[in-house]
């Protein structure tokens, strides 16, 4: 799904994303698009260099085709950037171990495979020197995953796995700070299977009610 339809799908039509007024959207012109994104990035070009009417001659489409599915770059870079990630987790919702235990398996997985792709190494590099980039990639993609992870904590507090009185956004980074720790700032750290439980576990012990 494009940053377009996602924006239109949550109700906000006037924000910026959303759908320009035009002709039916093609899912297979979307994806030549950013195949076309992805092909230049694989040649070597610098996300600095990339312009619209560069990636529309790649991939065979005129300029207002872009146009009318994103209304700049920087929305069709977060799409590419999406695109190549593993998909966000569907959560199981049987409790507040097993969803931040995906949500975490989730984050160990994306870093593996950025790892293993020296392409999306270099892009994800090059997008944090880019503030337009990174704040659309912080808003679209990371914002709502922060939100996710807040809804599933608020959950756990109110059904009593949680002790009542903690705070949402200081235990969430607790449980993911050590994933981000392990994936960004030490990047030779190994991301074994069994991390994302294991941090889980590790935090858990503390913030449950006493007795829990």
């Amino acid at each position: 799904m494009s940053l377009a339809d996602s924006r239109a799908r949550d109700g906000n039509p006037g924000t910026p994303g959303s759908p320009v007024r035009g002709r039916p959207r093609s899912e297979a012109v979307e994806r030549s698009i950013i195949e076309g994104v992805m092909r230049l990035l694989e040649d070597g070009v610098p996300l600095a260099e990339l312009s619209i009417e560069r990636v529309a001659r790649t991939a065979g489409v005129g300029k207002a085709t872009i146009y009318r599915r994103w209304r700049g770059k920087e929305e069709l870079f977060v799409d590419v950037l999406r695109a190549s990630e593993p998909p966000d987790p569907v959560l199981p919702g049987t409790s507040v171990r097993d969803d931040l235990v995906a949500l975490l398996e989730s984050m160990r997985r994306r870093a593996l495979m950025s790892r293993s792709s020296a392409i999306l190494h270099n892009v994800h590099a090059q997008m944090k020197s880019s503030p337009k980039i990174w704040a659309a990639y912080h808003a679209v993609v990371i914002e709502p995953r922060r939100r996710t992870t807040f809804d599933v904590l608020r959950r756990g507090r109110e059904n009593g796995e949680l002790r009542a009185d903690l705070d949402i956004e200081l235990i969430s980074d607790l449980f993911v700070g050590p994933m981000l720790v392990r994936t960004v700032m030490r990047p030779d750290a190994t991301l074994d299977e069994a991390l994302a439980e294991h941090i889980v576990d590790t935090v858990l012990e503390g913030l449950r009610p006493d007795g829990g």
